[in-house]
This record gives C-alpha cells, sequence and structure tokens, in this order.
C-alpha cells in the first residue's frame, strides 16, 4: 500500500467518524428562545424554562428522512472504502472499486447537504426551504456533516491521485 492509498483510508476514516458523530448528537438546528431547542435527525432536546431536558426521536419531514437515509448509505460507503483501501495491502486490483464506492460515498453526502434545508419548513423551525430564521441556527452536529462531506471530497482526490501530475 503507497502513502497515498494510507492517507485517502485515514482520511475515509476520519469522515466516517465525524459523519456518525453528527448523526449521534441532536444539534443539527439549535434555538435559545423560550428555552433550549436541539433539533436533530435522530434525536430531538428540548428543554423549557430550566426544567428538565427531554430527549426524544423525532417524526421527521420526507426530506430529513432522505436526509438521514443518504448520510447512513453514505456512512455504509464510507466503511466498505477504508476495508477495501486496507485490502489493497494483500490485492491491488480492489483500489478501483474503492474509489467507486468513496466516490458514491461522496454523492450520497452532497445529495444530503442539498436535500437537508428543504426541511426548515417543518413546524418546529417555521421557517422556508433554505431559509432558517433568525431565531434558529445550526448547530455542531452540521458542522461535523459538513466537515464529513468535505472530508470525503478530499479522501476522493487522494483515492484518484488527481492532486498529483501525471507524466
Amino acid at each position: 500500500m503507497d502513502k497515498l492509498t494510507l492517507i485517502s483510508a485515514a482520511l475515509f476514516l476520519m469522515a466516517d467518524v465525524f459523519a456518525i458523530v453528527s448523526l449521534s448528537m441532536p444539534d443539527w438546528i439549535v434555538s435559545d428562545v423560550g428555552g433550549a431547542t436541539r433539533l436533530g435527525l435522530m434525536w430531538t432536546c428540548l428543554t423549557i424554562h430550566k426544567r428538565p431536558q427531554v430527549c426524544f426521536t423525532p417524526h421527521l419531514t420526507p426530506e430529513w428522512m432522505l436526509t438521514l437515509v443518504c448520510i447512513f448509505i453514505g456512512c455504509v460507503c464510507v466503511t466498505t472504502t477504508v476495508i477495501l483501501l486496507a485490502s489493497s495491502h494483500w490485492d491491488v486490483n480492489v483500489v478501483p472499486y474503492a474509489r467507486w464506492v468513496g466516490f458514491a460515498a461522496m454523492i450520497l453526502f452532497c445529495l444530503a447537504a442539498v436535500i437537508f434545508p428543504l426541511g426548515f419548513s417543518m413546524a418546529e423551525i417555521g421557517g422556508r426551504p433554505y431559509q432558517l430564521p433568525n431565531s434558529f441556527s445550526v448547530g455542531f452536529s452540521y458542522i461535523f456533516f459538513v466537515l464529513a462531506l468535505w472530508t470525503t471530497v478530499i479522501s476522493e482526490l487522494f483515492a484518484r491521485r488527481v492532486c498529483l501530475p501525471h507524466f
């Protein structure tokens, strides 16, 4: 396994961790108006006027459900890519498959990033697609997801060796 393949595998692994962390936290959309509201794809947590925090599994809009599915399948693709890149140490012929699976993960993460803001029109937020109201902002989970997206793009560049000149 050469250095670029090793770097690519490490970056894909980082992207996988970022995506899993983003899914596990309920901080995709946050608000501090009237307490603390933390909306996520898998968890939603509410704190109303210094009462104990209540967390529950939300009923997702179709847009956010599709976002969750894209991220979940993207995580599976990234994990598969890491396994294929690691197995390329013994069989170099799996590298093209790893590249294509990594590319699929990148496309799925990009789709999720485009589809997610369509859900801002849900009743809990009260915005419009792609327009988040002033009382809400994006949270750490969304930032981790964007990090996963960009890390996947950079990983794919290393996997495809695009950033190197070809002589």
